[in-house]
C-alpha cells in the first residue's frame, strides 16, 4: 500500500473529516462569541467601570514613556513600551468563559438528548427471533385449516 493511499484512507475516515468541520465551525464561532465579547459585554462592562474601551486598562511597568504619546494600548505597544495589558486580559479572558459555557450547553443538551434516545430505543420491545416467526406462521396456517 503506497504512502498516498494511506493518507487518503486516513484522511476519508468519518472521525477524520468530522474533527476537520468541529475545527472550521469551532473557528467561525470563536469569533462570533469574540465579537459579542468585544462589541457588547466589554463596552457594558467597560461603561460600568468608567471607560468604554475596557482592553485599553494597563499599566505601564516603566518610566521612560515617550514624550507626548497618547496614553492607549496600540500608541504604547507600538512605541515598546513595557506595559500590563490587564485589560485586554480581561477581555480575552471572558471570551474564553463565554464559549466555554456555551459548548458546555451545547454538549450538556446533545448528550441529553443522546440518553433520551438510548431510554426510547430500549423501551422498544425487541423484534422476535426469525424461527419464532416461522413458527407462528405455520400455526395460524394450521388454524385456519382446521
Amino acid at each position: 500500500m503506497s504512502m498516498l493511499t494511506e493518507f487518503r484512507d486516513f484522511a476519508l475516515k468519518g472521525n477524520v473529516v468530522d474533527l476537520a468541520v468541529g475545527v472550521i465551525i469551532g473557528g467561525a464561532f470563536g469569533k462570533i462569541v469574540d465579537s459579542m465579547v468585544k462589541d457588547i459585554i466589554m463596552p457594558i462592562v467597560g461603561a460600568i467601570f468608567g471607560g468604554l474601551d475596557f482592553s485599553s486598562y494597563f499599566i505601564p511597568l516603566t518610566t521612560k514613556i515617550p514624550e507626548g504619546l497618547p496614553h492607549t494600548y496600540e500608541a504604547y505597544t507600538k512605541a515598546g513600551v513595557a506595559i500590563l495589558a490587564y485589560g485586554n486580559f480581561l477581555t480575552i479572558f471572558l471570551n474564553f468563559l463565554i464559549l466555554a459555557f456555551i459548548i458546555f450547553q451545547m454538549v450538556n443538551v446533545f448528550n441529553k438528548a443522546k440518553t433520551a434516545l438510548i431510554k426510547a430505543e430500549a423501551s422498544k420491545p425487541a423484534a422476535p427471533p426469525e424461527d419464532v416467526v416461522l413458527l407462528r406462521e405455520i400455526r395460524d396456517e394450521l388454524k385456519k385449516g382446521h
